[in-house]
Order: C-alpha cells, then sequence, then structure tokens
C-alpha cells in the first residue's frame, strides 16, 4: 500500500483510533531518536531541575488529552 492509500484509509478512522496510532508511531519512533546535543541535554537538565523545584506548576497529561480532545470535536 503506498503512503496515499494508506493515509486516505487512516482519514476515515475515527478520531481515537487515529490518536491511538500516532501515540504508538511516537512510542516507536522514541526508542530511534538521535542522542540529544549538549544543548537539548543542559536544557532537559534545567527543565527537571525547575520541575523539581516547583512539582505543582506542571498540568497532568489527563487534563492536557481531555483539553485538546475537547477543541477536536465537532460543535
Amino acid at each position: 500500500m503506498d503512503y496515499q492509500t494508506a493515509l486516505a484509509a487512516i482519514r476515515s478512522w475515527s478520531p481515537d483510533d487515529r490518536l491511538r496510532l500516532v501515540q504508538t508511531l511516537c512510542d516507536e519512533l522514541a526508542g530511534e531518536a538521535p542522542p540529544l546535543t549538549e544543548a537539548q541535554q543542559r536544557e532537559l537538565e534545567r527543565r527537571l531541575t525547575e520541575d523539581d523545584q516547583h512539582p505543582d506548576d506542571g498540568v497532568p497529561w489527563e487534563t492536557i488529552r481531555a483539553e485538546a480532545r475537547a477543541r477536536t470535536r465537532p460543535s
């Protein structure tokens, strides 16, 4: 199956199925990601330190996902 045919088929799926596909692909690709640059590693460490110092400032993933889904649902 070529890319365009696959894309057309995927677009016919429900939003939940498409989201599940994206999550699966991201999970699989995460293991294949190139190593971080020094600048990226420093930024990651800075953010982790900031999170450790202010743990209540974050927003739970469940909240972010629910808000994103609410914005993409037809009115």
